[in-house]
């Protein structure tokens, strides 16, 4: 009977994480549950599209088989110093430990990349679709390169800076395009058959 009890006793048990190694088909880890007991090769099993790689120090749940401590699987980990915190009823986070997260907020969701790139690969086409707004802000040079070109379906192009063609030959501007057009002149020669040549005056009707 002692030794069914200590069995159920021991079908769970709490440790940190002293080593992770991820380089198999199923994480390993090696935990220490008490001052003497420093279990290794212990599998960490996650739920299927979900992985990630515990600190060192992390908490740990354990789940012994049939009570064995020497046959056990990490079912649960937990980082105390970056786990988010004050989360409504509802709300999920994704998170690393230096601060990045995807942020389930009730009403939002709030991407946090914490200063680093954001980087995504080899997609057939993306499409965003919003009700309302759609805005960038770049602290730096927003930059498209689109082979196959581009299109803008939409009834008004505005911008609050200047724009330019051909960069790579054309070294004008729309706005000096057409600070040149406005302000041009042209000499009219042979003026009623005669010998004179006049200048025109500037266009009447200004870009």
């Amino acid at each position: 009977m002692m030794e069914i009890l200590n069995r159920i006793r021991n079908l769970f048990g709490r440790g940190r994480i002293t080593l992770v190694d991820d380089t198999g088909p199923v994480q390993i880890v090696q935990l220490r549950m008490n001052g003497l007991e420093v279990p290794a090769g212990r599998y960490r099993v996650p739920e299927f599209g979900f992985s990630s790689n515990p600190p060192i120090g992390s908490d740990a749940l354990a789940l012994h088989v049939a009570g064995d401590r020497s046959a056990g699987a990490v079912v649960g980990t937990n980082h105390q110093e970056s786990r988010p915190r004050g989360l409504a009823p509802g709300e999920s986070i994704l998170y690393s430990q230096d601060g990045k997260s995807v942020y389930l907020k009730n009403g939002s969701i709030v991407v946090d990349a914490k200063g680093q790139d954001v980087v995504v690969n080899d997609a057939a086409n993306v499409t965003w679709s919003c009700s309302g707004d759609f805005k960038i802000v770049a602290g730096g040079k927003f930059s498209v390169v689109a082979p196959g070109g581009s299109e803008f379906d939409t009834p008004m192009l505005s911008s609050t800076g200047d724009m330019q063609d051909n960069t790579g030959t054309n070294s004008e501007t729309m706005k000096g395009m057409r600070e040149l057009y406005d302000s041009h002149t042209h000499n009219v020669v042979n003026v009623q058959g005669g010998d004179s040549t006049i200048t025109s005056n500037v266009p009447n009707q200004q870009m």
